[in-house]
């Protein structure tokens, strides 16, 4: 009976910290994009402030901390530094492949040149092909991020189906937002913050 408490909490918690995470890494997220139900005990519990929008209170930033720090503190902490390390130099790489698409000889892509651009894509395939293996190695110590893989994954593939603008628009769950979320996932994990990594 303590055990299936225990473990009953233990989603719980996972699952707060999923609604908090999601909600920090959107700025505001859209009550349809979560849990209704979970979404209404956080508000209730002034972790989330309500609206036609969510978004963090000053408690709940402090609540997600915490989750986050006892997260991270149950990991291999070697494990996540040596993905992460990984995952820089493939960074590198994906943001010259973003600038390269959204810029041509030094001035904005018009995406005129269909040569260009598919050279471009064409590269994108290694990028994913090689960040795959990470986000499956920080997803057995975090088993909460391997969503990232099939939200790659679903962008690769409308851009493969000739929706380019899922490579980098914002607001939507292109590419290249799915990557920046899974940066700052992969930030925290290590125990890191931005401001230290852009330095």
């Amino acid at each position: 009976m303590q055990s299936a408490k225990r473990d009953e909490e233990e989603r719980r918690i996972v699952s707060e910290l999923a609604v908090l995470q999601a909600v920090r890494l959107k700025g505001r997220a859209r009550r349809d994009d979560l849990d209704s139900d979970l979404v209404d005990g956080l508000v209730a519990s002034g972790l989330l402030i309500d609206g036609a929008m969510v978004r963090l209170s000053p408690e709940g930033r402090s609540r997600l901390g915490e989750l986050l720090a006892a997260e991270r503190s149950s990991v291999d902490a070697a494990a996540i530094s040596a993905a992460y390390d990984e995952f820089r130099s493939v960074n590198v790489e994906f943001k010259a492949l973003v600038t390269d698409w959204q810029l041509k000889d030094g001035q904005p892509n018009t995406h005129d040149d269909a040569d260009y651009d598919a050279g471009v894509l064409a590269r994108l395939d290694e990028v994913h092909r090689r960040v795959t293996p990470i986000v499956e190695a920080v997803s057995a110590e975090l088993p909460r991020l391997g969503h990232y893989s099939l939200k790659l994954q679903a962008a690769l593939d409308r851009i493969h189906g000739g929706e380019t603008m899922w490579l980098s628009r914002p607001l939507i769950d292109s590419y290249h937002t799915v990557w920046f979320e899974l940066h700052e996932e992969l930030i925290l994990a290590a125990g890191l913050t931005r401001e230290a990594e852009d330095a």
